[in-house]
């Protein structure tokens, strides 16, 4: 699969409504009526300030939490009607921070992403071996394999917890911030490694980023969320515009071209 390339639809969420319970009493709504659809293969930014929905979007896709009203159907189906364990490996999900266990090596935890396939705990099959050996390998991680959690860097560890997510062998991969606290040569090197993954395996991509003129060079198209609704949605030069910037952030930018033809936004002196 080469990039750019859409196939069928494998996500399609209508009307989306979704928050979160008060500890007083009442309801905190965040997303608001959601529209957003993702085809097989498809490579999506999702973009917005913070507060605006994002993360509670991708726990809705992800089958973690529970919508108020709305559809969200996944592969045809509706996503209330998937087994928890069928779904888990089907998609597979980097959320912003996630705790690793120490004392265990890197390839241990990757076998943990196998766990929804596992027919008997603490039992591997020959599949299961053949997963784990790509997914180090498509991660860039083999290297790292034998070494201690605790002695990663943050780079090291972004690619264990990508290898871990592919090593669930999934069709869909949620991405939340994968970038957090990664130097610009980090992020961009495993943006491109996420790019080349879903290529090679032909996965459709979800990622939460922040940085918009690095959403813009990483996706053909970005999503923006504002206000728990989805207010944009397309080719990253025709949705990122200083007019939409200074709605959606608060901030106002001055637009640019680059050398290749593509946009880019500078923040104006402060």
């Amino acid at each position: 699969m080469t990039a750019g390339v859409v196939t069928d639809q494998l996500l399609t969420v209508r009307g989306l409504e979704a928050g979160y319970p008060l500890a007083g009493g009442g309801r905190r709504e965040v997303l608001r009526g959601v529209d957003l659809s993702l085809a097989s293969g498809e490579l999506v930014a999702l973009v917005g300030a913070n507060g605006s929905g994002k993360t509670t979007l991708l726990r809705c896709l992800a089958g973690t939490l529970a919508s108020g009203s709305g559809t969200v159907e996944f592969e045809g189906r509706p996503l209330a009607g998937w087994r928890r364990d069928a779904l888990a490996r089907r998609i597979a999900v980097l959320p912003q921070q996630l705790d690793l266990p120490v004392g265990f090596r890197v390839a241990e935890l990757v076998a943990m992403g196998r766990l929804p396939h596992a027919r008997r705990l603490f039992a591997s099959t020959a599949d299961d071996e053949r997963a784990i050996r790509r997914a180090l390998l498509d991660a860039d991680a083999g290297e790292i394999a034998e070494r201690p959690v605790e002695e990663l860097s943050g780079g090291e560890r972004q690619r264990l917890l990508v290898a871990m997510a592919l090593a669930q062998e999934p069709v869909l991969l949620l991405l939340d911030e994968p970038t957090v606290h990664l130097d610009l040569a980090h992020q961009v090197s495993l943006l491109a490694a996420i790019r080349r993954l879903r290529e090679q395996r032909g996965l459709a991509v979800l990622a939460v980023l922040h940085d918009l003129n690095l959403a813009a060079a990483f996706a053909p198209r970005v999503a923006v969320l504002h206000d728990g609704r989805v207010v944009a949605d397309g080719a990253p030069d025709e949705v990122l515009s200083a007019v939409l910037v200074e709605r959606v952030f608060g901030v106002r930018v001055d637009e640019a071209t680059t050398a290749g033809g593509r946009r880019h936004l500078a923040l104006r002196e402060l």
